[in-house]
């Protein structure tokens, strides 16, 4: 999936539409401020089911919120 430049626009590496650059372009920040720990994926839930290493209140922490 190309987008820009003139016909051939695939030969113009100026205006495709993927690459790294693309993240920035497309990316989208979600939120999921009060949601239910039933909702959240595993790895967001306050209970912290796959034990990982996560910053709160800055201090680095594996146990349930």
């Amino acid at each position: 999936m190309v987008h820009g430049g003139l016909y051939p626009a695939t030969s113009d590496s100026r205006g495709t539409s993927v690459g790294t650059l693309a993240i920035d372009r497309f990316l989208r920040p979600v939120c999921f401020q009060n949601y239910p720990d039933a909702l959240l994926p595993e790895a967001l839930q306050n209970a912290n089911p796959l034990g990982i290493r996560r910053l709160v209140d800055g201090e680095v922490s594996q146990s349930a919120l």
